[in-house]
Parts: C-alpha cells; structure tokens; sequence
C-alpha cells in the first residue's frame, strides 16, 4: 500500500533500525519506545490490522515475535515480555498495518496494565461465551 508507513518500512523506502528478517516478516526498533528494547514485529505484506490479516501473515508475525522476545530475555535480561498488537481506532490501532508490540519487561519499568483488575459476573461471562462461540 503506497501510503502505509510500516509498507514503506518492509520495502526499504523509509529507514528503520532492522533487529530480524525471516522474509515473511520484519522486526525492527520502536522509535517511540515505551521501554528500552521495544520492537514492532510487522507482516511484510500488507494487512490493515490483526482481524483483517490471513492466517499466515498472523503466525509469522506471532513467530518472530516470540523470537525477539527471547533475545530480549537473552541479550537484555528482560524478566518478562508483553505481545500487544492493537486493532482498529477503538482498541488503540494508530497505525493501520498490522503490527506487534514486542516489550521487553523489567521489575519498576514503569509500564502498567491499562485496566483495572477485579472479577467479572460468572452468568454475563457465560452468555457471553455463548454468543461468541455462535459468532464462531
């Protein structure tokens, strides 16, 4: 897509510090980083977000991110490693490829949970389940 960022990236048209490149997709630094060691994994073919993309482009994008996050447990002493990619303007998508936020986590790095934690009603969590497995 001629005016997708991270398309500009995987092309080569648009700089970037690459990490790894397995042909199928590109990990390369944030340039915003929430912490230090923060990677975009990206697809090399354009997918407007995770519910748009194939199969395919999701398992690669998924694989060279559990790569990356055991080099940044192996070379960085991570502790911990948060995946989050984000889809569509509601769930915080601000860049329209598909992409994986591979965060590198350390104890008091500064990064919280952005919901609150408390339990759920057990009868509205079934019906629910209910309806997505229908939508399935």
């Amino acid at each position: 897509m001629a005016d997708c960022l991270f398309c500009g990236i995987a092309a080569g048209a648009i700089p970037s510090t690459a990490v790894a490149d397995d042909g199928r997709a590109l990990a390369f630094m944030d340039i915003f980083p929430a912490v230090e060691g923060h990677v975009l994994v990206i697809p090399r073919d354009h997918h407007d977000d995770a519910l748009a993309a194939s199969e395919d482009a999701l398992a690669a994008c998924m694989a060279l991110a559990g790569r990356v996050g055991r080099a940044q447990e192996a070379a960085l002493g991570a502790t911990g490693v948060t995946l989050l990619s984000c889809a569509r303007p509601d769930g915080w998508q601000t860049v329209f490829h598909l992409h994986v936020h591979v965060l590198p986590r350390f104890p008091d790095d500064g990064l919280v949970i952005p919901w609150p934690s408390a339990p759920g009603d057990s009868e509205a969590i079934a019906r629910t389940a209910e309806r997505l497995r229908a939508a399935l």
